[in-house]
């Protein structure tokens, strides 16, 4: 551990500023597949192991897209539909069987998704490394220079789009009947099917949202690396450890404990380059031991 490497990358502006883009990037990104995790158990109450899957195919989606036609901004629309086309059928045909079972049926189900899917995509498209999307042309432009911090404008890019699609599903969530809907399922289910409301197919409707949200971070993220089967695993974790800390089913947590695990993986690289990971876990026991429901989580009676 380097404190005094964390102290002066403080005080100086060009490194406080390049961090905290880097944090602000990991962050948006995260945000947007781990509020699709928060969203299916907040309402479903399942346990998606599959979904960091969900984010692979986006990536794997994407590139395919982009790969023929060329076009970025419609490699990551088709490459998000895709993933929330699959994730309709995926519910419909798997998920909606099990939303009773035992948990650990769940996990298993989810689980075996997964190596499923792995399996395909290397059939389907090798098990070598994809080189990256890239960058469009029009992001192909001399980084800016903030206090001498270099940033590319790709990547206020990325954190712009990600930040307004946090906007547009909060006003979904909030503004919309299908919001209310969604957050009436999330209470109690059963009172509003005997008001006749259609639970399956809201629930449907829900799995495919956060399928979608998986599916576009996925689809981004693949201009920024490689793609690869299994690339979904350690972003599921990452996912995880937002939705606890941020509290289960809860949007605004997922925004707000997205951006600390954000920055404690960008700053943490200073201070702890080899403890990184391990600070994103003891920030989720903190959270655990002091706050259980999570930071905007609901405590249960």
């Amino acid at each position: 551990m380097d404190i005094f490497a964390l102290f002066d990358c403080i005080i100086s502006p060009a490194c406080l500023i390049s961090q905290a883009a880097g944090g602000l990037k990991i962050g948006m990104l995260l945000f947007l597949v781990a509020s699709g995790l928060t969203l299916v158990f907040g309402v479903l109450g399942v346990i998606n192991f599959a979904h960091g899957a969900l984010y692979m195919l986006g990536a794997y989606f994407s590139w395919q897209v982009m790969s023929v036609t060329g076009h970025f901004g419609l490699s990551v629309i088709l490459g998000a539909l895709g993933v929330g086309i699959f994730g309709l059928l995926f519910e419909r045909a798997l998920i909606s069987r099990v939303y009773n079972a035992d948990l650990l049926v769940q996990i298993l189900l989810c689980y075996s998704v997964v190596l499923i899917l792995d399996d395909l995509v290397m059939i389907i498209w090798g098990d070598e490394f994809l080189s990256s999307v890239g960058v469009p042309e029009v992001f192909q432009v001399p980084p800016l220079f903030i206090f001498d911090a270099i940033i590319p404008p790709f990547h206020l890019a990325i954190i712009g789009m990600s930040f307004i699609v946090g906007i547009i599903l909060w006003f979904i969530m909030t503004k919309t009947r299908f919001g209310r809907l969604v957050r009436a399922a999330a209470v109690n289910p059963k009172m509003l099917e005997a008001l006749g409301v259609n639970i399956n197919l809201l629930r449907a409707g829900v799995f495919m949202l956060g399928s979608f949200l998986a599916g576009l971070g996925g689809a981004l993220a693949a201009s920024l690396s490689s793609v690869v089967s299994g690339m979904g695993n350690s972003i599921l974790i990452e996912s995880f450890i937002v939705t606890v800390i941020g509290g289960m089913g809860s949007i605004s947590g997922a925004f707000l404990a997205s951006l600390i695990i954000g920055m404690a993986r960008s700053f943490g690289a200073v201070a702890m380059p080899l403890f990184t990971d391990g600070l994103m876990f003891l920030i989720m026991v903190l959270v655990l031991i002091l706050r259980p429901q999570g930071l905007m989580g609901n405590k249960k009676q």
